[in-house]
Parts: structure tokens; sequence; C-alpha cells
């Protein structure tokens, strides 16, 4: 079974980027896709969003400095097919001491190579802290391709040609020429307002195919269910935030062949 890897990044905060790693990692599993889903922010807002405290060597912090492997992170979550490399306080300080050795770039890409070549995992989903700084840019160097979570906002678009142009540098360089813009998920979204639909409009122009059909609605639910440790699918089953990440799943599985 070969395994993909997509790195969620954004260096803007607050667009709903480990909202959509945990519920569209819940919905690939739902869907007998057996991913694993690690949480590269220091402040760990994936893991205590799936439930999990904040556990002292329990992320890739360890790992990352030949402290262990990968493998031994990962833990079961309460959704078949769904496993976690949670995140911990410690992971701050890789932001430092990564740049210290001569591998720093692809240091990642290392550590999660037995875990792409154990044939668990359909696909791995990697969520960035909200910089581009080294956590970030050992994620894109480590993933095939990225995911970008944009908010339905003129604001949120303009770092949208910054995280491109970081993508055009590493590919360029050699550090991951492999590595795709797999696609721009459209969060936030508002039908009412025709400020939604406008943005939306405009990167459709800029980006076409890139942006997926798919988007996620502005709605409460998606907001309270990580205080309560849950994805969508357990706190709003019926709701349209779970109804759209369901639906999302559906298209991104076509889109990347994960059948």
């Amino acid at each position: 079974m070969s395994c993909t890897v997509f790195s969620i990044a954004n260096q803007k905060g607050g667009v709903g980027k480990t909202t959509t790693a945990i519920n569209l990692g819940w919905a690939l599993a739902e869907r007998k896709v057996p991913t694993l889903l690690i949480d590269l922010d220091p402040q760990a807002n994936a893991t205590s969003a799936l439930g999990f405290e904040k556990t002292p060597g329990s992320s890739l912090y360890g790992a990352l400095h030949g402290d262990g492997a990968a493998e031994e992170r990962v833990i079961e979550t309460r959704q078949k097919d769904l496993f976690l490399i949670g995140s911990e306080v410690d992971l701050a300080a890789i932001e430092i001491e990564l740049g210290q050795q001569e591998d720093y770039l692809v240091r990642l890409r290392e550590v999660l190579k037995p875990l792409r070549e154990s044939g668990k995992y359909r696909a791995i989903i990697l969520d960035c802290p909200p910089a581009l700084g080294m956590i970030s840019m050992n994620g894109l160097a480590a993933a095939d391709y990225l995911l970008v979570a944009l908010q339905c906002e003129y604001l949120a678009m303009e770092g949208l040609g910054q995280i491109m142009g970081v993508v055009d540098q590493l590919t360029s360089a050699g550090v991951n020429p492999n590595l795709a813009v797999g696609g721009i998920l459209m969060t936030m979204y508002d039908k009412r307002t025709n400020l939604s639909r406008q943005v939306v409009q405009e990167v459709k122009e800029h980006l076409g195919e890139l942006v997926f059909d798919t988007h996620i609605p502005r709605t409460v639910r998606l907001s309270e269910a990580p205080s309560f440790g849950q994805s969508i699918f357990e706190y709003e089953r019926l709701g349209a935030g779970s109804h759209a990440y369901k639906k999302f799943a559906k298209e991104f599985i076509k889109r990347f062949g994960l059948k």
C-alpha cells in the first residue's frame, strides 16, 4: 500500500487549518483510508481537539534528535483507521535546534521514512504551525502535496502568494523537487455574503482547478467541537460542518487516488 504525505500549511492562523486536519483525517478513516495525523504545532491544538493530553515525550521532538523512532509515538484514536502522533510544548524548541543541524530542512522527511514504508497508512497528514518557520519548512520538505486552508476573506488571500512562493523555492532548490500544490480548500464560507462568493471567484480565477469544489461553511459547531475534544462527526453528526467534511473527503480521495 503506497502512502501519500499531505502538509496542511498556512502562515496565517485562524483559517481552519487544524479543524481541516482533524476532520479530514476522521472522514478519510471512516471511508476506510488508513490515516496518520501528525501534530507539528507546539500549541498541540490537533492533539487536544481529538481528546488527548499534551504529554511529555509524545511528540516527534525526540525522534527529530535521533532519540527513538517515530513509530513509537503513534497512538490509536477513537476512530478505526485514524492514528495520531501528538504534540507538546517541547516541539517549540525545534525551531531553533533544527537550524544547528546539517540536514535541517530534510530531518522530518528522514524521520517519517519508516512510517511511509511501513504499509500501514495510505495517507499521512501533517498539521503545521501557523508560521513559515523551521517546522513548517520541514513539513513541506517531507510532503508530496501542500494543502492550503484559505479563509474566505481578502486578507487571507495576501499570504497565499507567499506560501506558493515557498513551494517554488523548495522545488527549484532541489530540497523537495516532487512537492506540488495539491489544492486550496476554502474555509469559513458564508453563502449569504457577497464577500465569500467574491473571494472564491477570485481564487478560482487565479488557481483554477486547484480550488476544491467543496467549501467549508462558517459554523459555530465547527468552532465548538475542539473544546470538547471531539471531531465534528462526534459533536454534530448531522450538521453542515460534518456534511461538508464528508463531501470534502470524498472529493479528496478521488483527486489523489486514495482508493
